[in-house]
């Protein structure tokens, strides 16, 4: 069965709705003025370390997404030693997809949860807090969006 035409854009969707908290980590590390608050631009190498790392492992999951809707998803390519040519079992893909939908639509609404009910941090300026909610708040997308790609999946590789 052919994968939709609104899968495939959800799918590429999804690393261009985490992209922008990214870029706000970005600009913490490289202490760009509005990107945190200056205790946060302040932080050492462990800190900056840990938002890189922040940043390559949720735009890596975000572009696992793809495996979603494209062939490597279904059929893991001969390259790949032991397991080239293999299919890849349909619970394989659909459940780490489905409890990381759950995991990122819980994480992001706590966060947000938080916010609402207490205030962003202190030393948070007015300006800080809005490009802080300008970047993060495409994240609420995130998870529904691989949920439903997860579904979609299923139906998909159900009927074949």
């Amino acid at each position: 069965m052919d994968v939709p035409r609104w899968a495939r854009r959800a799918a590429h969707a999804v690393p261009l709705v985490i992209l922008p908290s990214g870029l706000w980590r970005i600009g913490v590390m490289l202490a760009v003025p509005g990107f945190g608050s200056a205790a946060a631009r302040a932080q050492g190498t462990g800190t900056h370390l840990y938002l890189l790392v922040l940043v390559i492992v949720s735009e890596g999951l975000g572009l696992l997404t793809l495996g979603l809707v494209r062939p490597w998803g279904e059929v893991v390519p001969r390259r790949v030693p032991l397991l080239g040519g293999r299919t890849v079992p349909p619970p394989a893909a659909v459940v780490p997809a489905a409890l990381g939908a759950l995991a990122a639509t819980g994480v992001v609404c706590y966060f947000f949860a938080s916010v609402l009910l207490t205030g962003f941090p202190p030393g948070h300026t007015p300006t800080e807090e809005v490009v802080l909610t300008v970047c993060y708040l495409p994240l609420l997308a995130w998870g529904p969006l691989v949920g439903v790609l997860a579904y979609a999946y299923h139906r998909r590789r159900a009927g074949s």
